[in-house]
């Protein structure tokens, strides 16, 4: 169990957490979500003692290992990447050097043989004998080849290192799992060997996580960081943001009766205590949320910006076909054609492929060979991946920046743009080239809202993105009425978004009207 008692935390003047009363306990998984910079990774640094609160402390059951995944790619260059692994359980490993310390010993005596019994008892009762196998088992689990097992981790690429310091994490069965942003950088393969191997981890399991799908398919509860404190809800991401939006509803219309208010969230909890009742990890879950009522949620602060992609002119039937292109180091003779309604998510083990399959498409490249044919009536916008030309060096305030992309000048009109993307009052007057990266990406879908076009191509649009603005994209992206062509890494875009999945290797290997989890099971299994 860990108990956080009365936790206060604050950076100078400004206050992260005040009185925070919360408790973990074995079964369960705890997703921590809040706005950007609220403090979810700082929480999570409190809890694994690396951060010392103001006030209050964080007490953890007796002779229970936390294991925290790692982030530092090069800690373990002169190992390999299976004593990458291993070391994830530090005991087991300050055991096995104490053993080759003493064995190794020129005047091994009676005291140092009863040591060495001691620490051979400790080793057997960890699996100690079994430690290599396990490691190699993790790897082999989340697609590390057994060419990389033995390999220091210095002459290891990066993308594979994420595995190793995922897989060194759960090593062990550790009491307490601790993982911020797991699946960052790992593939979608790799992403759902993680969620099956969650969805059978028996003890506490915190997370930080931008991933909505993954959020929903293995957490039992949520922590909401927000006005300074941290509540706790039953339920998955979905379940706590429906709710929080009935109530932010409910709290803006005062006037009606308390009882059809209750009798509202009484029908959606129900709703939701149902699906809720299917997961293998929730058997108790259906029985906390009947148990619920009107003032166990309360209304985020946080705002989501207003995402609505409109189409001034309809498309007609030839939307565009794309025969035998070519393009030197990244494929050769891909065909594909989109039709009317198709909403098409682009795949890839390498995602540079898609990557410049759109600076084609867009005319942002036009050295290749074979014919791209766009439909007379169609008018495309492009977000690609990278977007910082548009903003370095830019001088220019964000009003005058948006201007150069709208064909109505008028401030108030272009401020109201900025303000639906959360750039209100003296925001819209920031220079920009000097926003971040997620402030670049609101500003890119602004200019994408406002050119109108019926053909939208996206390359990655969530990168940068909080979770506040991934979903309310992925609501634009639902509600739009024209074509689609995107790549993400968020598998909840994919699955709500896409129903045609094109793969790109080095050329077309799959092209079918199917959605994102099938086409998964089909091409994977």
């Amino acid at each position: 169990m860990v108990l956080v008692e009365n936790v206060a935390l604050r950076f100078g003047g400004r206050k992260l957490f005040e009185d925070v009363n919360l408790k973990f306990t074995k079964g369960n998984c705890y997703g921590i979500i809040g706005a950007n910079g609220a403090g979810k990774s700082t929480f999570l640094k409190i809890l694994t003692g690396e951060i010392t609160p103001n006030k209050g402390e964080v007490i953890i059951s007796p002779n229970e290992r936390m294991s925290v995944l790692k982030q530092d790619q090069e800690a373990y260059n002169n190992l390999t990447a299976v004593d990458t692994v291993i070391h994830g359980h530090e005991r087991l490993v300050k055991i096995m050097e104490e053993k080759d310390a003493l064995y190794a010993k020129p005047d091994f005596n009676e005291q140092d043989g009863m040591k060495t019994a001691e620490l051979e008892a400790e080793f057997a009762e960890l699996n100690g004998w079994d430690a290599e196998s396990d490691a190699e088992n993790l790897l082999n689990k989340f697609g590390v080849d057994e060419k990389y097992h033995h390999m220091l981790m210095a002459a290891i690429e990066p993308k594979v290192k994420v595995k190793v310091l995922l897989a060194q994490s759960l090593f062990g069965n550790p009491d307490i799992l601790v993982l911020d942003e797991p699946t960052n950088n790992l593939d979608a393969i790799t992403t759902r060997a993680l969620e099956e191997f969650l969805l059978d981890f028996e003890n506490i399991l915190i997370i930080v996580s931008h991933n909505r799908h993954f959020l929903n398919k293995v957490c039992t509860h949520i922590c909401d960081v927000d006005y300074g404190q941290i509540n706790m809800f039953t339920g998955n991401y979905d379940f706590w943001y429906e709710s929080s939006q009935l109530m932010l509803k409910q709290a803006k219309e005062q006037n009606k009766k308390m009882e059809q208010r209750a009798k509202e969230l009484q029908e959606f909890i129900a709703r939701f205590s149902a699906n809720a009742s299917k997961s293998r990890q929730a058997t108790s879950r259906k029985k906390e949320l009947e148990k619920l009522t009107l003032n166990d949620i309360k209304p985020s602060s946080r705002k989501y910006p207003y995402i609505d992609f409109k189409v001034e002119r309809e498309a007609g039937n030839d939307i565009l076909i794309v025969e035998n292109l070519t393009k030197k180091g990244y494929f050769e003779n891909v065909s594909f054609r989109v039709n009317k309604g198709d909403k098409i998510g682009f795949v890839s083990s390498k995602e540079n492929k898609i990557s410049a399959l759109f600076k084609i498409l867009a005319g942002e490249d036009n050295d290749y060979t074979g014919t791209v044919k766009w439909g007379k009536t169609i008018t495309y916008s492009y977000m690609p991946q990278n977007y910082n030309n548009y903003f370095d060096g830019h001088n220019e305030t964000l009003v005058d920046w948006l201007g150069e992309y709208s064909e109505e000048k008028d401030q108030t009109f272009l401020r109201g743009w900025l303000g639906r993307m959360l750039f209100s009052g003296e925001e819209g007057l920031k220079q920009a080239k000097v926003l971040s990266g997620g402030e670049k990406a609101r500003c890119m879908l602004a200019k994408m809202m406002l050119t109108s076009g019926n053909l939208l191509i996206f390359d990655e649009p969530t990168n940068h993105l909080d979770l506040e603005s991934i979903t309310a994209l992925n609501k634009g992206m639902i509600n739009y009425k024209g074509n689609i062509l995107f790549t993400s890494h968020d598998q909840e875009l994919m699955q709500t978004v896409a129903n045609v999945i094109i793969r790109i290797e080095d050329t077309v290997t799959f092209n079918k009207a199917i959605e994102y989890d099938e086409y998964l099971e089909k091409y994977y299994e």
